[in-house]
């Protein structure tokens, strides 16, 4: 929130987009693209596309692959701004898998960096949908296992031959990357660069920054900075032992990034380590953006304004009377008959909360389930799983889900709380809606935050948010278990509360 507004006050004072923001690539201009007529395309990746039923590209994934494996040849770092549910994903994917489809040795040579260990699971699940037809490797490093045993799966030790002697420190340097995609959060890709023996990124390739907005706001132990670090090229920096005879962790396996004339674009490495940054939201933060250092960068947005919603996204507002706004999310929720759902509250808090009031009001008909940072990582997938299978038809979520989540079917988003900036709107709104179906998002406003609303939808253009109504006799119907419900959440919370307090005060003893 806090760099959303720092955005806003530079908005305000109008400082100048950054010169190669200002004729960016209109993704607009792209049509889809089946893949039989995609050039280049390996005859594998193919394959393994249509089995899992993808025929063709969206306007996005053709974009990138022109500016990658088509004639762009990846001379560029690539920043996208595209609306949530275009595609993304797929759109680094696959010009990095088809680029690393001709290696003949593993090493790690593509690192992909996400928010939230929800994310990079969905992520690492793309990748090892096309990694494997060309024998490429997938790797994960998010803290959902034992660090030891995310090592095991990163980190390949040479096999042992029978009734030979080893010596222990000069085996020790022939330890091997397992894996040559890695998909990762940044504390736990920090833990590995810290810690790990043979995890280097002396080889890579391609590192991907996805949601970037929220990774530059966030230091994340600098984990930036420190990777932009290992991958340098200066001969007087890490790199300076490549001219020098002293094996290196990888034997007789080399990557030298040698400073020079690179297409024209002088003191650049060369193989260089090419940068792809995506987003929904993308910065315009100058001061932002160049925490990346990005090497002659390519902008490729969709259409002139900024903020871009899915194109079959409806966006209605649900008048609320004082206090009685639970009355109407169940009456909304009653309408959808049974439709998935996602409700985003403001807080962790307001979701356990409102989860739980829900639950006071009897049997609705519907299977709700609350989803939040606060819960543990098994708990959360068990009810993404759910979800996604059709076992639960309401997640009631804070803002953990709503970055590049795709769970497919979701019809309907209900802002129970109105979002604070347009960025919160596009990403909660961006659960619905994805790969070209339609999708509705409420948002339900009391009466003194209707004009407020209307001045952060402006900001994406939105001149049109017609008023939703449920019916007056729902709202009456439910006013007794209403009642009735709040009182059993007040007795919730005091015993929640009580049980805290009891373990804090065994923990002091």
């Amino acid at each position: 929130m806090e760099e959303e507004a720092r955005e806003q006050k530079i908005a305000r004072k109008k400082v100048a987009v950054l010169p190669w923001m200002r004729s960016p690539v209109d993704v607009g201009s792209f049509k889809k693209c089946p893949l039989t007529q995609l050039p280049f395309l390996h005859p594998r990746l193919e394959a393994a596309l249509c089995s899992s039923g993808i025929v063709s590209l969206f306007p996005v994934q053709v974009a990138v692959w022109q500016e990658t494996v088509g004639p762009g040849s990846f001379e560029r770092d690539l920043c996208v701004n595209s609306p949530t549910g275009s595609g993304k994903t797929l759109a680094y994917a696959l010009p990095i898998v088809q680029s690393l489809s001709n290696r003949a040795v593993k090493c790690l040579r593509a690192l992909v960096v996400l928010p939230t260990r929800d994310l990079a699971l969905q992520v690492r699940d793309v990748f090892a949908t096309i990694a494997p037809a060309v024998g490429l490797s997938v790797g994960l490093a998010v803290g959902q296992s034992s660090i030891a045993d995310e090592i095991s799966m990163l980190i390949e030790r040479p096999k042992l031959e029978a009734g030979i002697c080893y010596d222990p420190e000069h085996h020790s340097t022939e330890l091997q990357s397992a894996i040559d995609i890695l998909v990762a959060t940044p504390g736990r890709l920090m833990d590995h660069i810290n810690n790990t023996k043979g995890f280097t990124l002396e080889h890579l390739r391609f590192l991907v920054v996805d949601e970037t907005d929220r990774l530059l706001r966030e230091s994340y132990q600098s984990w930036l900075p420190t990777v932009l670090q290992f991958t340098s090229s200066s001969v007087d920096g890490l790199f300076a032992y490549a001219n020098n005879p002293v094996p290196s962790i990888f034997g007789s396996l080399r990557t030298i990034r040698r400073l020079g004339v690179e297409r024209g674009f002088k003191s650049k490495p060369y193989p260089r380590l090419v940068k792809m940054v995506l987003s929904a939201t993308l910065t315009q933060d100058p001061s932002k953006l160049a925490q990346l250092d990005l090497h002659h960068p390519l902008f490729l947005t969709t259409g002139q304004i900024r903020y871009q919603l899915p194109e079959h996204l409806e966006s209605f507002k649900l008048i609320c009377e004082p206090k009685l706004k639970p009355l109407y999310l169940v009456a909304l929720l009653q309408s959808l008959q049974g439709e998935k759902c996602i409700v985003f509250t403001s807080s962790v808090e307001s979701t356990h909360r409102l989860c739980t009031l829900l639950k006071f009001f009897g049997d609705l008909g519907i299977k709700i389930k609350e989803y939040s940072g606060h819960q543990h990582q098994t708990v959360r997938s068990k009810t993404l799983r759910a979800f996604r299978e059709g076992g639960i038809q309401v997640v009631v979520s804070s803002d953990a889900m709503t970055r590049g989540m795709d769970v497919e079917g979701v019809r309907n988003v209900i802002n129970y709380d109105k979002p604070p900036y347009i960025k919160t709107y596009i990403h909660r709104a961006g659960r619905t809606a994805r790969a070209g179906n339609s999708g509705r998002c409420f948002t339900l406003l009391h009466e003194d935050e209707i004009k407020g609303f209307k001045k952060l939808l402006k900001k994406a253009d939105i001149d049109s948010c017609p008023v939703h109504t449920v019916p007056s006799d729902s709202i009456e119907s439910l006013r007794s278990i209403y009642a009735s419900a709040l009182e059993k959440l007040k007795e919730s919370v005091e015993m929640e509360a009580f049980k805290k307090r009891r373990i804090g005060f065994k923990s002091k003893r």
